[in-house]
């Protein structure tokens, strides 16, 4: 199989048995194949296939033009059956802790490319939360458009002669992410090359100030800028308990935060620049290696943020500014209480009134970072839940109806077609179904899902569909091992039932060849599954807030050590 026997990095080595490819071994394929390979390459080489057209216009029982058989069908680019690699940036191995847009990345995208791999999927690029347990998570980010700095590469940074060699900090290399130590390690750098940027005079600072001046640019990032300024000299958890003038953005008291933080923000916007500059540069290359980018965009953003300070009136909230209804889900596989996610909840009737404006700008911003997104929670666009601000369980929420197709039609009006995948997990009804089907979205079905129930669970294999993305498991679940180890004898009887190979090959790798081998025509596997790792290399608990979500590394020192003993 092209994945399984492509990939550079030093994988472990599965059993030999089953084998994982679907063609014949190579000896058995033999010369004859081959001979008559080369027979119909000559042949295609000498007659050109004719026009189809030309071919059309022919009568019945009349010749048809030479080179007639030579008019094979194609599939269309878009149809192309395709597998991907679901990894977050941070997870890279990287210098200082965390994964970042340098050479990691650049070498990732290739064993990608050399294993057969079209699509990298990515988890938001958002800063992430940090100062209310959130642990680092880019689904508790405090920005809906910024990009994570961490991210920044300090080696890319000396390369544009912002950073001296000398200055960079030795080498830190820990199985986890430890946001913290790596924030008070790296910020002051950023900061640092960002001030060297501002203090510039050549192409480089022509560059930002392109940046920071293109309008789909600047509508968010000037928002973002202030509040980050204002933030940082009021010690405060959110902007409910800012001074008045502050909270209800008088014009005034806006102009002399950005005379006496003046520094700050330019510093800010020249950190964004720098982020911008080498995410472009990683997306670039992917182009180049034919792999495509897919993002994932929480359709909810977090309440202290510069996204509902500066559009209050596109959130549900009272005269003062503070929640009235806040989001989350009804109990589910996760959390028998429902998930309370306390993100405030969009006003869809004010929105509309006004063409959904603040979406299309968040739509177009994240169509400058990704060739497709993933939108996390869809069913929050037919129907949503809704928990009073005061509750202290999502269990006393109630359904009400979402924008449905006025959201879509005012979307693609204002940036044409785009290539959306919905996260049609949880609680689906008809009407969610029936939304993404309308604009062509492809569903989700995911593996570790699919043997709790009957023979109609719609993620088992025999029910997927041609027009979805199928997953070993999202972020959010468990790695196959981790779940297999925890999983009921009696679910366990079911998957050997239903994947017997499973008693004879490493259960990650069972479940990956049943992805890959989905009617669907899309198959994403993490790498935490391809590694073939346990429950403590978990992306993210959902309901949670556990030490590590978010933090996993794929290539820390301990698991590289175990994968060299073992290639």
């Amino acid at each position: 199989m092209v994945l399984a026997r492509a990939l550079t990095l030093p994988l472990p080595t599965p059993p030999a048995a089953p084998r994982r490819c679907f063609l014949p071994p190579r000896a058995a394929r033999g010369p004859p194949v081959r001979v008559a390979a080369a027979c119909r390459a000559a042949k295609s080489m000498a007659v050109v296939a004719p026009d189809p057209a030309a071919v059309a216009a022919v009568g019945v029982g009349e010749e048809l033009p030479e080179g007639y058989d030579q008019m094979m069908p194609t599939v269309e680019p878009a149809c192309r059956r395709r597998a991907g690699v679901l990894l977050h940036p941070t997870s890279l191995r990287g210098p200082h802790g965390i994964g970042d847009l340098g050479d990691e990345a650049i070498a990732f995208l290739h064993w990608l490319h050399d294993a057969g791999c079209t699509l990298w999927q990515v988890l938001p690029l958002v800063p992430p939360g940090r100062t209310s347990g959130e642990e680092g998570s880019p689904y508790s980010g405090q920005d809906a458009n910024c990009g994570n700095i961490l991210l920044i590469s300090l080696e890319e940074l000396v390369k544009d002669g912002l950073l001296m060699k000398n200055e960079l900090p030795d080498p830190l290399d820990v199985e986890y992410v430890e946001y913290d130590t790596v924030s008070n390690l790296k910020e002051p750098l950023v900061a640092k090359a960002a001030e060297r940027l501002l203090l510039s005079h050549g192409e480089l600072r022509t560059q930002y100030e392109s940046f920071k001046k293109n309008p789909s640019i600047s509508g968010w990032l000037e928002d973002a800028a202030l509040f980050a300024a204002i933030d940082q000299s009021i010690n405060t958890i959110s902007w409910y308990e800012w001074p008045e003038p502050l909270k209800n953005r008088h014009l005034g008291a806006l102009e002399d935060i950005y005379q006496k933080q003046k520094d700050f923000i330019e510093i800010f916007m020249a950190q964004q620049f720098l982020f911008q500059r080498q995410w472009q540069r990683i997306r670039t290359h992917a182009q180049k290696l034919g792999i495509s980018i897919m993002g994932d965009m929480p359709i909810y953003v977090g309440y202290h943020s510069a996204d509902v300070w500066a559009n209050r009136k596109s959130f549900l909230l009272d005269k003062n500014g503070f929640p009235t209804f806040v989001s989350g889900v009804p109990p589910d596989a996760f959390s028998e209480t429902g998930q309370l996610w306390n993100s405030p909840l969009y006003d869809w009737k004010a929105m509309e009134a006004e063409g959904f404006t603040w979406w299309v700008k968040r739509i177009r911003r994240a169509l400058d970072l990704y060739d497709e997104f993933r939108i996390d929670h869809f069913r929050g666009l037919a129907g949503f839940w809704a928990v009073p601000s005061d509750a202290k369980v999502a269990l006393v929420g109630s359904w009400r109806a979402g924008p449905r197709n006025a959201f879509f039609d005012a979307l693609f009006k204002a940036v044409g077609r785009i290539t959306i995948i919905a996260e049609d997990l949880g609680v689906i009804t008809e009407d969610v179904v029936e939304l993404r089907k309308s604009i062509g979205a492809p569903g989700m079905a995911v593996l570790q899902f699919g043997f709790g129930s009957g023979s109609d669970n719609p993620h088992l294999p025999h029910n997927h569909e041609l027009d979805q993305v199928v997953y070993t498991g999202t972020h959010d679940n468990d790695t196959v091992l981790g779940w297999w180890q925890n999983l009921p004898e009696e679910e366990k009887h079911i998957v050997l039932k239903y994947l017997p190979e499973a008693k004879e090959t490493d259960i990650s790798w069972t479940l990956i060849t049943a992805a890959l081998a989905s009617v669907a025509r899309t198959s994403m596997v993490t790498m935490q599954d391809i590694l073939g790792l346990d429950s403590s290399a978990r992306m993210n608990t959902p309901a949670t807030q556990e030490i590590g979500n978010g933090g996993y590394r794929a290539l820390s020192a301990s698991t590289a050590s175990a994968l060299k003993q073992q290639s």
